[in-house]
């Protein structure tokens, strides 16, 4: 059952509490329980090394018992590049990127607070927004749905009908079009892939709850300044999501490209045949992390609208006394222009109304998209050395170097 929903001392205890997507929910409590994390979800190596243990090392040892980690098949196991980045390397990330979450977002989430930009009057349903995405986060029946869908169809029907390579390998035989496990790729299917399976769904959940979260807030009347520098009127703290959700941008780029490198080096293909895929895996990226923040698109324009007019209204009117005051006879005959201050309030009145002008309707900028979608391709790099031989490459780099 979920848990009940929490009272007002609760509530408002909730301004003083870490907000956190990641402490929470039944396989945390595991974690906790495993002594593989604290109350902090500190410890992130040990929950990475045991996981691969537990996915990756039986593997190893079944398809060594089997004859099939290395030897004549066409895929053994030592060679399988998209195994071998998907569970250690993206597995081990999409762990100890909990933690560099836990500990960006919680200040992120508590910026709205400290900077003023709730209203006191709006403070209870803050808390509101933060204690329903902590409910959801602790949800046993969200926990218990996902593996439901890794089971029912991350495994048996998306992997086995559109991931695995029509070859003889390590995991199994394609005989009349059907797929027939050995041992390892039984433990494949049914502990390994669950497992990484069940920890990405989880991460996209978490990124569900963030994104709801930030509806919520945004649907409060924020008090935001049109003249602020940030020039999103002081939301420009939440493009800091760029930095914490590095590492899990990093893993969807190391699983890209394991699955490419497989059906470059085994199924004849070559890295340009995939283009669209990698296009839209990037472009994905990019939406699935600023996409939330846009939620507050209609506060920033509706902040700029206002500034333009109380602004511009103070602008004219602060210009028209400059006018009559110094080109209309209205300064005192001693008084002087040089080292007066007028001048300097004239041009900061312009630079505030600049920055109004400058108001982004976004709180994050190009550069942000580039930092995120530099950070889901740089894992594909290497693949790109696939395109021409060792020798071309040599000539290239003696050519631009002589």
């Amino acid at each position: 059952m979920p848990p009940a929903t929490p009272s007002i001392d609760e509530l408002r205890q909730l301004e003083s509490d870490d907000f956190s997507l990641v402490l929470g929910g039944p396989l945390f409590q595991l974690w906790r329980r495993a002594h593989l994390s604290d109350a902090v979800g500190n410890m992130p190596h040990r929950r990475a090394l045991a996981a691969v243990l537990l996915a990756w090392a039986p593997l190893l040892l079944i398809s060594v018992v089997e004859g099939r980690a290395w030897g004549r098949i066409e895929l053994p196991f030592l060679r399988d590049l998209e195994l071998h980045a998907r569970l250690l390397v993206a597995l081990p990330l999409l762990i100890l990127a909990e933690l560099v979450v836990h500990r960006r977002m919680r200040l992120v989430a508590r910026q709205f607070l400290e900077d003023g930009l709730v209203p006191d009057d709006s403070r209870g349903r803050f808390h509101l927004a933060v204690a329903s995405a902590l409910r959801l986060r602790n949800s046993v029946w969200a926990e218990a749905l996902l593996v439901l869908l890794v089971y029912g169809i991350g495994v048996f029907v998306v992997w086995r009908t559109r991931l695995t390579l029509d070859v003889s390998s390590w995991y199994g035989v394609v005989a009349d079009g059907q797929l027939r496990l050995t041992a390892a790729g039984w433990w494949l299917a049914c502990v390994s892939l669950p497992l990484f399976q069940f920890l990405l769904l989880r991460w996209y959940f978490r990124l569900f709850i963030w994104a709801r979260f930030l509806w919520q807030v945004s649907r409060i009347r924020l008090d935001l300044m049109p003249t602020h520098p940030d020039r999103c009127g002081g939301l420009g703290f939440l493009s800091l999501v760029r930095v914490a959700f590095a590492p899990f941008l990093f893993a969807q780029g190391v699983l890209l490209a394991g699955m490419i490198a497989d059906r470059i080096f085994f199924g004849g293909a070559s890295l340009l045949e995939f283009e669209v895929e990698i296009a839209g895996v990037v472009a994905l990226m990019v939406c699935v992390i600023l996409g939330p923040l846009c939620a507050f698109s209609a506060q920033l324009e509706a902040t700029e609208n206002r500034g333009r007019r109380e602004y511009g209204t103070l602008a004219q009117r602060y210009a028209r006394e400059f006018d009559h005051k110094w080109l209309r006879g209205g300064a005192r005959p001693d008084e002087a222009l040089i080292g007066s201050p007028d001048i300097q309030a004239l041009a900061d009145m312009g630079n505030s109304f600049a920055i109004v002008e400058d108001m982004r309707w976004a709180p994050f900028t190009l550069k942000t998209v580039l930092h995120l979608a530099v950070t889901t391709l740089l894992p594909l790099l290497p693949l790109t050395l696939t395109m021409f031989s060792a020798q071309e490459l040599l000539a290239r780099l003696l050519k631009v170097l002589m």
